[in-house]
């Protein structure tokens, strides 16, 4: 029997309701449970697929090729569980299928309306394709009273009512501020918080509460009182300097214990397995070492376009008992320094790491950052664009093709890097032009790669012959002037089955230095650090001890 479990936010946004949503996961599934995550975004966008980095931060990337929310990345370092396209949905997609179906005719005629037809669309969007989930729990993007997402709330609010008010809960994330001055916590907004959201029809189960201190016992109830609901229902989540460390807090406050007790569950439920997590937390909370890695990219100035890179670092780091410190360069900055402003930016730094991105701003301080790990032997690690400036880099000087550039970024030079026109997917050729749409139409999600016997490469992947990793490109490096430079040592270690599209490439008689056309930090989990990203922390401690 699947139970709903619906995340609201109120108040502000950025309260962290993914992280919540991710951790309440992973505690039922520390009792045992399947569980399953998804995220309903209210924007009116189809995906975030052309949303900036600066207005939305990261796009993950699923499995089987979904452009979705950071907040799937949170679900599955969490939980392990792999989403799916059809665990995310936005308001445009939901509004996109409508749409269609009346030009088909599939409403017969009929008017169509907000309600029923958009909210029966996000209901459908619940219910599909479900297996034998325990609980599944759903994340509502945005706040109560956001005009985008009154049809989700109204549409929850029914489901509720037509599948039965016992196996659904609403959980209700709010804002406890501390106003020093007064030296003491607000419940106002709170309250105010719950009073829109049973506007809509809908009273909270459990008030998870944010908050820089604990409640007091008179405070709990007071929000109880005035939220209609039981105080141990009021549950807070206090800061804290890791992630990791909020499903222990969450259960030390009893979440999970007051979730099953809703669904009448608690007397039968197993106790739960939180070994996993404490491992983590004895781990991070005494660091046996340290290193320093510098990102050169282009959107340093907000973190979260970079999330799962980070969160990545911090696996790697894990399992290394290494504290990774994390030196943000903006890629521009590097193209008007001198070689000794160069060598200030990079000074006490083990290792250069290049990530991906899009456009041409900042494409040459990459490859100033890419020269300069190449030369001066420090661990070097590029994904996505970064591999591709790596090899317009090193085609330019040690091939000597000074003009060698992308086609993405202009159509003079030569072109080491052009635009994808065809490749397989799920069996099926897919073509693509420079006058394509934009939105959904890269080479996403997971696809095969044959790794080079006796190279890096395969060593970091412990001599598999092919793996399997995550893709968002619509750009590829040129076979031909790949091959050219394996003659001076940057070598082809991982290609397509078909033999057309490099994937990896990597430096001979070098500490460490590769490049990959994926995006390996899609699949880093905090219990189990990606290979690359691990090896890459490694020769990063070697540095250190050299310095």
């Amino acid at each position: 029997m699947t139970r709903y479990v619906f995340i609201l936010g109120g108040v502000v946004s950025s309260l962290g309701k993914g992280i919540a949503s991710a951790a309440i996961g992973s505690l039922l599934q520390a009792r045992g449970y399947k569980v399953r995550m998804r995220k309903m975004d209210p924007y009116l966008n189809i995906d975030p697929g052309t949303m900036s980095p600066y207005q939305h931060g990261e796009v993950f990337v699923t499995e089987d090729g979904a452009e979705t929310d950071l907040d799937l990345g949170h679900y599955e370092r969490f939980t392990g569980v792999p989403c799916h396209r059809t665990d995310s949905v936005s308001g445009g997609k939901i509004y996109y299928n409508v749409l269609m179906k009346e030009r088909r005719g599939e409403y017969l005629g009929a008017t169509v309306q907000a309600i029923p037809h958009v909210t029966d669309e996000i209901k459908r969007f619940i219910e599909s394709d479900l297996t034998n989930e325990d609980f599944v729990l759903y994340e509502i993007g945005g706040t109560v009273g956001d005009i985008e997402g009154t049809l989700f709330l109204e549409a929850i609010r029914q489901f509720a009512i037509t599948s039965g008010r016992d196996d659904c809960l609403f959980l209700h994330l709010t804002l406890l501020p501390y106003i020093p001055t007064a030296g003491e916590l607000k419940t106002k907004p709170t309250q105010h918080s719950v009073k829109q959201l049973l506007e809509t029809g809908i009273q909270p189960d459990i008030l998870l509460c944010r908050s820089q201190m604990m409640l007091s016992d008179s405070e709990r109830r007071k929000i109880g009182l005035f939220c209609n609901i039981a105080p141990e229902d009021v549950i807070i989540a206090l800061d804290a300097d890791s992630i990791y460390k909020i499903p222990l807090q969450y259960h030390e406050e009893g979440l999970d214990r007051q979730i099953l007790k809703h669904f009448d569950m608690l007397e039968t439920a197993p106790a739960p397995d939180l070994t996993k997590w404490k491992s983590i937390i004895d781990t991070i909370s005494a660091w046996e070492h340290e290193t320093t890695i510098a990102v050169v990219g282009k959107y340093c100035g907000l973190p979260d376009a970079y999330k799962s890179l980070n969160e990545a670092l911090f696996h790697a780091g894990i399992a290394h008992k290494t504290k990774v410190r994390v030196k943000w360069i903006e890629s521009d900055t590097l193209e008007t320094m001198t070689p000794e402003q160069i060598d200030r930016a990079f000074a006490g730094i083990q290792g250069i790491l290049v990530p991906g991105g899009f456009g041409s701003r900042g494409v040459e301080g990459k490859m100033i950052a890419e020269r300069y790990a190449r030369e001066k032997k420090i661990p070097f690690f590029g994904i996505c664009l970064g591999m591709q400036t790596a090899v317009i880099e090193a085609a330019r000087n040690l091939l000597g093709i000074k003009d060698a550039n992308s086609t993405e970024f202009t159509k003079n030079g030569t072109p080491v890097v052009a635009l994808m026109t065809e490749w397989e997917q799920d069996g099926k050729k897919q073509v693509r032009t420079e006058k394509t749409d934009v939105g959904g139409t890269m080479r996403l999600g997971a696809y095969p790669c044959r790794l080079k016997p006796g190279t890096l490469a395969s060593k970091l992947y412990d001599g598999a012959e092919t793996i399997y990793e995550r893709h968002r490109h619509r750009y590829e490096v040129s076979m031909p002037v790949a091959r050219q430079l394996e003659e001076k040592g940057l070598i082809i270690s991982g290609i397509s089955p078909d033999g057309l599209l490099p994937e990896i490439v990597e430096l001979k008689d070098h500490p460490f230095f590769i490049a990959v056309q994926f995006h390996p930090e899609f699949k880093s989990r905090a219990f189990e650090s990606h290979p690359i990203f691990k090896g890459f922390i490694a020769a990063a401690l070697k540095q250190t001890t050299l310095i």
